[in-house]
């Protein structure tokens, strides 16, 4: 109806639990417009958002897996139908390269329905850059190069997943961190990305929007991945990635890099 094609919509995928479901709390107290909690699990989906419901919050639910292509596929048909497109979308969800670039087509399909002006914020974590300090040089290079493609990403994506199959990672130049090295990945893939809207949408704001897409990292947060032990709350950890989707229209600044904490002084314009 007219009514929700006025009204802004924000997405987050991956959230019905730790950093994803801090993320939508924050969006539902500070965001102007309808707040999308996603999940890959119906079940899982509808029990987080009657948390936030008891909380006083209203998010609405959509069904969301991104490994599954129909499943992303009907969402970005739900939103630009609903509403025109997604004025802020957030990529908390984890995801794992398998097969050839069926990862970045995936993320594109997300992020296909993103507006003018409108805001992408990838979450990424502090290990990619680790991760990637303890690969060869040859490695690094080609991760921090401006031309690397996402086939050639998805290439070094694919061969480190099969040296690992036998054992052979460290003599090829990998470090022991799997996660890690997924985390270099998405990193590089949001600064290709991000090269890429300023090539494709150079007149949207899309294209010079503040992360377009952006790498936010939460830090060390309590989550059922990162453990009990970690000094940060879900809700401190979504501080960052919220700070970032709710920055201005018009923002030019961060653009494609990874930002670890609020606040000029701490953007790190070179992700890796």
């Amino acid at each position: 109806d007219y009514s929700s094609m006025t009204s802004k919509v924000a997405v987050v995928t991956g959230s019905n639990k730790g950093i994803g479901l801090a993320i939508v709390r924050a969006l539902c107290k500070q965001f102007e417009g309808d707040v999308y909690l996603t999940a890959r699990d119906l079940g899982r989906g509808e029990e987080a958002v009657k948390i936030l419901t008891s909380e006083g919050l209203k998010p609405k639910f959509q069904q969301l897996d991104i490994t599954d292509v129909s499943s992303i596929t009907s969402a970005a048909a739900f939103f630009r139908e609903t509403y025109g497109g997604v004025d802020i979308l957030v990529n908390n969800a984890g995801i794992a390269f398998k097969r050839k670039s069926e990862t970045l087509q995936t993320l594109l399909l997300i992020m296909d329905p993103v507006k003018d002006n409108g805001r992408v914020v990838n979450v990424s974590s502090f290990m990619g850059s680790l991760a990637l300090n303890l690969c060869s040089e040859e490695f690094q290079q080609r991760f921090r190069s401006e031309d690397i493609t996402e086939d050639e990403l998805v290439g070094l994506m694919e061969r480190f997943v099969e040296k690992t199959k036998t054992g052979e990672h460290k003599k090829d130049g990998w470090p022991e961190l799997v996660y890690g090295v997924s985390k270099t990945g998405l990193t590089t893939l949001s600064m290709i990305l991000a090269r890429r809207l300023s090539k494709e949408r150079p007149h949207d704001n899309v294209a010079n929007a503040p992360f377009a897409p952006l790498g936010a990292g939460p830090g060390w947060v309590r989550t059922d991945m990162a453990g009990d032990k970690a000094p940060k709350s879900p809700d401190e950890g979504a501080v960052i990635p919220v700070y970032l989707a709710l920055l201005p229209p018009g923002a030019t600044e961060p653009h494609g890099c990874f930002v670890t904490e609020k606040g000029d002084s701490a953007v790190v314009k070179n992700m890796l």
